[in-house]
């Protein structure tokens, strides 16, 4: 068994000897974030949503929460407001993003 556990450990070194430069980019580029998770952060909320009810509905259903989701996270990251964003765009006022 400790054999086992040895492989792995000389597996995931041998791992990042090969990837080093992306492994350690966030460390030599500042504009290099420490993780590339965001594309999980973003579906992060769909996934439990899905979990917490069992499943969509309907496909329609899902499309639409996934574009609110989209819509919601992007005022997020731009920092505006998300109630007055949304309120604005579903009375078809126009949305200024910087």
């Amino acid at each position: 068994m400790a054999n086992l556990s040895n492989h792995r450990g000389v597996t995931f070194l041998d791992g990042l000897q090969e990837h080093e430069n992306g492994v350690l980019g966030f460390a030599f580029e500042a504009d290099v974030p420490f993780t590339n998770n965001q594309a999980e952060r973003d579906l992060r909320g769909a996934k439990v949503k899905q979990k917490v009810s069992g499943c969509f509905r309907t496909e329609q259903g899902a499309w639409i929460y996934a574009r609110l989701q989209a819509a919601i996270s992007t005022f997020r990251k731009q920092r505006l407001s998300v109630f007055h964003t949304l309120r604005d765009l579903f009375a078809r006022h126009a949305v200024v993003v910087t």
